[in-house]
């Protein structure tokens, strides 16, 4: 059934749309859950206080909302959220999980992720949807190289821009895999046709996740500026546990040389531009990727406008 929306909102949307991963091994996560990261300095412009929802046991949760569009309205908060893996979650976590009222939550993690780091523990009224987006193997090269313990080996696999070179491929599976494309497609349907709160997630909360806010946010009518700058916010609220995942592996004698695994860690704009240099490439840019490439059409296009937007 189509969505009545006012003439006026319809071409507005229609104008701005046509503007228009992540994986830490669960062995991290395996200690007790870590308190809150500590709210940056105040000038951090990727903090925000009112984005970002505090837990024990995920660093990455955010509410996708209050960014300013083109035309001067703004992304209604407490609709959409993003985050981390939710295995981890504790009874307090649960607690404010369930003052959100989300109703569904979709999980980018790939079965190997979920066996390894755990199903999410969710609040009542949540139903959980697997949604796998491939990691194009890197949860399993982490492992590979963490787990070998050798120097050697790890600096064949990671070093001298190798891991960097992995993040980039990884990205650009978001753009040439069909079945990656059909997820985000997706989940992005399902937050046009959506009337309660979701959330949707991977294990780090960064890439699969990141890229699909970037989306999001880019179809509504949030400039560009903003939409990277929410994709890079999540180096500011991974950044306390990924330094203690680092500092864990080379105490624990794994690695010799744990900043070896930074650029699997962190989200960087080169990643985000691999992945838009392929849409241009293969569809022409954004927009064709979003039409052609993830099959969206106006009509959707208008829900998402009119369902996020106000």
């Amino acid at each position: 059934m189509r969505v009545s929306v006012p003439r006026t909102r319809t071409a507005a949307g229609l104008a701005i749309s046509s503007l228009v991963l992540g994986a830490l091994p669960a062995w991290a996560a395996h200690a007790e859950p870590s308190p809150p990261p500590p709210r940056p300095a105040a000038t951090s412009a990727a903090y925000d206080s009112a984005r970002h929802i505090p837990l024990q046991g995920a660093v990455n949760v955010r509410d996708v909302g209050g960014y300013r569009t083109y035309d001067g309205e703004h992304v209604r908060r407490g609709q959409v959220f993003r985050a981390d893996a939710l295995s981890k979650l504790t009874d307090a976590d649960l607690a404010t999980l369930s003052g959100l009222g989300l109703t569904k939550v979709i999980d980018f993690r790939v079965p190997a992720e979920v066996r390894y780091d755990g199903p999410d523990r969710l609040p009542g009224g949540a139903t959980p949807v697997p949604r796998p987006v491939t990691d194009n193997g890197l949860f399993t090269r982490l492992l590979t190289a963490i787990g070998s313990k050798d120097p050697v080996k790890q600096e064949e696999m990671l070093g001298n821009g190798r891991a960097a070179a992995f993040m980039r491929d990884v990205y650009r599976t978001f753009v040439t895999d069909a079945a990656n494309r059909a997820q985000f497609a997706a989940t992005l349907r399902d937050i046009a046709d959506s009337r309660a709160p979701l959330l949707y997630h991977c294990t780090a909360g960064k890439d699969r996740t990141g890229w699909t806010t970037y989306l999001l946010l880019r179809l509504v009518g949030v400039p560009d500026r903003a939409a990277v700058g929410d994709y890079l916010a999540s180096n500011t609220y991974r950044s306390a546990h990924d330094a203690k995942v680092r500092e864990a592996l080379e105490q624990g004698g794994l690695m010799r040389n744990p900043d070896l695994i930074i650029p699997l860690q962190e989200v960087r704009t080169d990643y985000l531009a691999t992945a838009l240099d392929e849409a241009a490439r293969r569809y022409g840019g954004l927009g064709g990727y979003l039409t052609k490439g993830l099959g969206l059409d106006a009509d959707t296009l208008v829900k998402l406008r009119h369902r996020m937007v106000g």
